[in-house]
């Protein structure tokens, strides 16, 4: 079984759909999504469209609840982007049943989803749709042994956009220093799938994971795509500022 796991996409349908067709190539059997598929980015609907016809399983994340109730903690240049995600989602492209469809599969989404020993959550296996786990947290033993005390094996996330490997030794280890290729052995980890849509991890290409449950590796993948085009469409809507679309070609 091959699972490819996708997180923050955020309304990034440039980004979205350069991913898919690499899945596509890698014969992968199932997408999971772990959320934030809206947010920040000028393609909402086109985004969620695509997750709800791809998707095998996805979990809310911090932006798409924001979107369903009043956004909590979020910063003014993020919460100018989610009112205007709101009305997207209200008069987006589609009839009333397209627009119904949308919003009821943001309002059934699951906060964690289960499947044997591998957990999969936005957040952290402690609160699964808020809370970060960045990679400094390994300096924080206590924190990391809390975390890890959420966890029954595997535990897979996003919400940071910092893809990487977190294990039970307090260790952060990036693609780049596992040479993008992981092997899953007995001890625990939390992983962080990186983000389809504004990585910020200096570099701008989208990040996904492809889990192989019967070989036990991972395989980080990093994508190019139009990036200017995305950016380009930011600049032409007054209420996501430009810092959005700049942020996309530094990958920060």
């Amino acid at each position: 079984m091959k699972r490819a796991l996708i997180s923050d996409i955020h309304g990034n349908l440039e980004a979205l759909e350069a991913v898919l067709a690499d899945i596509r190539a890698m014969s992968v059997d199932e997408i999971y999504c772990l959320g934030d598929i809206i947010g920040y980015g000028p393609n909402p609907c086109e985004c969620l469209d695509l997750v709800i016809q791809n998707c095998k399983a996805t979990i809310l994340g911090n932006h798409d609840q924001a979107a369903l109730f009043d956004p909590d903690g979020f910063n003014p240049m993020a919460l100018q982007a989610i009112y205007w995600t709101r009305d997207q989602l209200d008069n987006g492209p589609g009839n009333s049943a397209q627009v119904n469809k949308r919003w009821d599969f943001l309002g059934e989404l699951p906060r964690q989803v289960e499947v044997d020993e591998y957990k999969f959550v936005h957040g952290s296996p402690r609160d699964p749709t808020n809370e970060y786990v960045f990679p400094e947290y390994v300096f924080d033993t206590r924190k990391m042994e809390i975390l890890f005390g959420k966890v029954q094996q595997y535990c897979f996330m996003g919400h940071t956009h910092l893809p990487g490997v977190f294990t039970t030794e307090c260790e952060f280890i990036s693609p780049d220093e596992c040479d993008h290729h992981y092997q899953l052995g007995s001890e625990k980890v939390m992983v962080n799938v990186g983000s389809v849509g504004q990585p910020r991890d200096d570099n701008n290409k989208s990040c996904y994971v492809i889990l192989d449950t019967d070989a036990k590796t991972l395989t980080f993948r990093r994508i190019d795509y139009d990036r200017d085009k995305t950016a380009a469409k930011i600049y032409n809507v007054p209420d996501l500022s430009d810092a959005l679309g700049d942020r996309l070609k530094h990958g920060r």
